[in-house]
């Protein structure tokens, strides 16, 4: 089995997403010598940590700041990653975007809902620095249209906790049976 993953939360090396895919990653290319693997990586500044990756493994590393690929892939949702990375068996994606696929099955990992429950606590508008050249996308909506589209399309959500699974079926009504939790490890 070919298993795409997007690995682009790893930039941010000292928040939980990033920390959660990286050792998830690391994790899975230690025990697991039967699948191939693709880890996909955009960034526009960003760097790719060092990650340990196997022989059976290739990663594909873009230059295309964040705030793009959640236009084109949370509001207009085009552009298959397949067109990135090639053909997979399953592609799983994490906290910022959810490309369409081809033909892939997909899963996704759910590590809150704070954008619903806490809406104010999160950046809910966008703003653009012209000195710096940087637009600082609305987090709450990016979200929201992802995490849409993770409900019409992943065969499967992971969960980091009994609590988000709890809150995905409540929140997004995901029903029970696609929700299962995998703890992040220390």
């Amino acid at each position: 089995m070919k298993i795409g993953i997007d690995i682009s939360q790893t930039a941010y090396e000292k928040t939980g997403t990033g920390n959660f895919v990286k050792n998830l990653v690391e994790a899975l290319l230690k025990v697991d010598k039967k699948n191939e693997y693709v880890l996909f990586f955009s960034s526009l500044r960003g760097k790719m940590p060092q990650i340990q990756i196997n022989s059976k493994t290739t990663v594909k590393k873009f230059k295309i700041p964040p705030s793009a690929l959640s236009f084109l892939w949370n509001k207009l949702h085009i552009f298959p990653i397949e067109n990135f990375i090639g053909d997979v068996d399953v592609f799983i994606t994490s906290d910022w975007t959810e490309p369409p696929a081809k033909k892939a099955k997909k899963a996704t990992i759910i590590y809150d809902l704070i954008v619903y429950k806490y809406p104010q606590e999160t950046h809910n508008k966008t703003e653009f620095n012209p000195f710096k050249l940087i637009i600082s996308p609305n987090i709450v909506a990016s979200q929201k249209k992802k995490l849409r589209w993770v409900k019409k399309e992943s065969s499967i959500v992971f969960c980091i906790s009994e609590s988000s699974k709890n809150d995905a079926a409540e929140v997004l009504r995901i029903p029970k049976e696609k929700l299962k939790v995998i703890y992040p490890a220390i």
